[in-house]
């Protein structure tokens, strides 16, 4: 639980703010967003509403009036068990779908109806059919970052987070594994095995372990070797942290890969010089506001449009006019939710 989001006083809201903020961020601009903060606080209140709000998240909402706040996986599990009315997804629209998955009669809002995922946009149910008929009897595990009706025609869901453990928790030598092509090939690294990209090659010329599909996410696509050999040029000990979502040859010239969760504990339970986490950028200033005795590097330019999206206002408005409210056709949304529980039990 986020002890600010019970905060109903916006001075005490800016105050909060100003020490984990204060050095960045203008002053009117904190006390604008807090007063914001405490209006959202109270709404949330009368409605008998839950705000999640995913790592990455601007730091002004991120720190205020999110009840809970993490990764997918956590979020999700969140979702599943909250007895709240009103559900008010601070992230992109696939998230918010996993939340009505798992929690049918609640009522789910997502701030802004642009809230897109280019990853999730890469890949259709279609294509999964087409891919399963191509490849029968090969079990699917789909990223969590894809939309209900992709989860749909899979057979387990996985984070980046638990994308190794789902993948060795199946009885099978091959494995469908969709649709980002980066976490796929850090996954088959890591769990030894082979990987070719049907929709990329065209065809498919001997046997592989996993079959992977040609999508990627336009935040993690950005990070280049090049950008982390120039960085540590001028910061000789900083320690660099990379989603698996970027190019193989990018987690390898890190010091660290891991979920937003993982990378977070890894900041919290090391104590390094300087660190730089190679993921949307909002992630590293949530991060410094939450451990202002951490040096972190901010050298990262790179949001993300969707999810920047979200704002203070936005929540603000759905709250108030119930609105962007998520909703997912019932024979999507059962078999969606096996695929998610199946996750979620793996943990």
């Amino acid at each position: 639980m986020n002890p600010i989001a019970d905060l109903l006083s916006a001075d005490a809201i800016y105050e909060s703010l100003k020490a984990g903020m204060g050095a960045y961020t203008p002053d009117f601009e904190l006390r604008y967003k807090a007063q914001l903060a405490a209006e959202i606080n109270k709404l949330k209140k009368e409605r008998n509403a839950v705000i999640l709000g995913h790592n990455y998240m601007e730091p002004a909402l991120f720190h205020t009036v999110p009840d809970f706040v993490g990764d997918s996986l956590y979020l999700s599990r969140v979702a599943a068990e909250t007895d709240a009315d009103i559900i008010v997804f601070c992230g992109v629209e696939f998230m918010a779908e996993t939340a009505k998955i798992l929690n049918p009669t609640k009522t789910v809002l997502i701030p802004s109806q642009k809230a897109g995922c280019s990853l999730a946009e890469g890949i259709t149910a279609a294509d999964v059919r087409k891919l399963k008929a191509q490849f029968p009897g090969v079990p699917v595990v789909t990223y969590v970052n894809t939309y209900a009706d992709v989860k749909a025609e899979t057979d387990i869901c996985c984070t980046s987070g638990n994308a190794v453990a789902v993948v060795e928790s199946l009885d099978s030598d091959m494995v469908i594994f969709l649709p980002d092509m980066y976490l796929a090939q850090n996954v088959a690294r890591e769990t030894g095995k082979t990987i070719i990209f049907p929709e990329q090659d065209g065809t498919v010329n001997g046997k592989a372990d996993v079959i992977g599909w040609n999508a990627r996410c336009i935040v993690h696509d950005k990070f280049t070797v090049e950008d982390i050999e120039a960085i540590r040029a001028d910061h000789p000990d900083v320690k660099i942290l990379a989603h698996p979502e970027c190019r193989p040859e990018v987690v390898d010239a890190s010091d660290f890969s891991g979920s937003t969760s993982q990378m977070i504990r890894f900041v919290e339970e090391t104590d390094m010089p300087e660190y730089l986490l190679l993921t949307e950028c909002s992630m590293g200033d949530n991060i410094m506001a939450a451990n202002p005795e951490k040096n972190m590097l901010r050298l990262c330019s790179v949001r993300c449009p969707h999810m920047n999206q979200i704002q203070l206002q936005d929540t603000l408005d759905a709250l108030r006019y119930t609105q962007y409210e998520v909703t997912v056709p019932e024979e999507i949304r059962v078999k969606a939710a096996r695929s998610v529980q199946r996750m979620i039990e793996i943990g």
